[in-house]
């Protein structure tokens, strides 16, 4: 997965609450066996209603998505988060998220920011007009009119997110020791690693 510094740019102001995933993503979208594409179906019922931001071309390829409390309850689907990223977004900021959520969104590179109500209202006025920036590093939120808001993140994530590391990448990672373990498991239990034919 791509790696994970900064994320600056306009964001899309949808702030509504308890959002689940087949909101983020309908039921009838889980039939693909591939991933992309999913972000034709993102939203697919907000995007049918009148004077929605998602197809406002004001906040089209926004990077962020700001949402309200509890965003991704609901059913498990990791196409919540492939179909954000189909559609261009890796952060998304929000007062809360589901464990299970936010657990899919890390492993596939988005990340996630939970914020204070007041600090995503705040965020939720400055990006009807103006962009806001992420950065990973010191852990914040700002704007250009001073605005400066900390977040709390997982060191583990926060490593994983900063160099790029999926679950295949931080086994890859130890690559070296996975190989010298093998070495000397042949080694000294040669009985693990000749398994006869007829027992595979």
């Amino acid at each position: 997965m791509d790696a994970i510094d900064h994320v600056s740019g306009r964001a899309i102001p949808f702030g509504r609450k308890n959002v689940d995933t087949d909101v983020i993503i309908p039921a009838h979208w889980l039939k693909t066996v591939t991933r992309e594409g999913l972000g034709r179906g993102a939203f697919e019922a907000v995007k049918a209603e009148p004077g929605n931001v998602f197809t406002d071309p004001e906040f089209a390829d926004a990077p962020i998505l700001i949402a309200g409390d509890n965003f991704g309850c609901g059913s498990s689907r990791e196409h919540a988060a492939w179909a954000l990223l189909d559609m261009g977004v890796t952060c998304v900021i929000a007062p809360s998220f589901s464990d299970i959520f936010s657990s899919n969104a890390f492993k596939n590179g988005i990340l996630t920011v939970a914020l204070p109500q007041d600090a995503v209202d705040r965020l939720l006025e400055v990006t009807q007009t103006d962009p806001i920036d992420i950065d990973l590093e010191s852990q914040t939120v700002t704007t250009r009119f001073q605005d400066r808001f900390t977040f709390e993140i997982d060191p583990f994530r926060k490593h994983c997110l900063l160099n790029g590391l999926d679950e295949v990448g931080l086994t890859l990672a130890q690559a070296d020791t996975i190989s010298r373990h093998e070495e000397r498991a042949g080694r000294d239990l040669p009985f693990l690693m000749n398994t006869p034919a007829s027992a595979a």
